[in-house]
C-alpha cells in the first residue's frame, strides 16, 4: 500500500519538533480523519532556515509533514510557496489516493505557516492566500479525495 520512501519517513520521521519563537507557525486539521498537522517555519533573509513539525495523523500524515518540511529548508519563501502537494507525494514515491488528502494537508500547513510569517513581518508574499479556517473547507477536500 505505502512506498518504501513513505514507509521511512513514517519510521524515521525528519525535522519532528518545534522551533521556540519561530518566524512563522501554521495548523490545519481535518475533523473527519483526524490529522492534524502544525509547522514551524525559522526565516532569515527571506530563507528558510530551519522548519519543524508536529503532525497527530496516520503514517500518511507524518510521512507527508517529514518530506514536505524536507523539501522547504534552504528555500527562499518564495520558492516554498511553490511546493504542491503533488510535489511532496511524488517525492514520496507516490500516495494511495485515499491519502493524497494528507498530501495536501501538509501543503496547507507549510502555507499556513507562511502566512503567519508574512503577517508578523507586515509583508506580502505574491501568490500566498489567507488560509481558511473553515474546517468544513477540509472536510470537502477531503470527502472529495475519498468519494472521487
Amino acid at each position: 500500500m505505502y512506498t518504501e520512501k513513505v514507509m521511512e519517513h513514517f519510521s524515521n520521521p525528519r525535522n519532528v519538533g518545534e522551533i521556540e519563537n519561530a518566524s512563522g507557525v501554521g495548523t490545519v486539521g481535518n475533523a473527519k480523519c483526524g490529522d492534524i498537522m502544525k509547522v514551524y517555519l525559522q526565516i532569515e533573509d527571506g530563507i528558510i532556515k530551519d522548519a519543524k513539525f508536529k503532525t497527530f495523523g496516520c503514517g500518511a500524515a507524518v510521512a507527508t509533514s517529514s518530506m514536505a518540511t524536507e523539501l522547504i529548508i534552504g528555500k527562499s519563501v518564495e520558492d516554498a510557496l511553490k511546493i504542491t502537494n503533488k510535489m511532496v507525494a511524488e517525492e514520496l514515491g507516490g500516495l494511495p489516493p485515499v491519502k493524497m488528502h494528507c498530501s495536501l494537508l501538509a501543503e496547507e500547513s507549510l502555507h499556513a505557516a507562511l502566512w503567519d510569517y508574512a503577517e508578523k513581518n507586515n509583508i506580502v508574499i505574491d501568490g500566498l492566500e489567507q488560509p481558511k479556517d473553515d474546517i468544513d473547507h477540509h472536510e470537502h477536500i477531503h470527502d472529495e479525495v475519498m468519494n472521487g
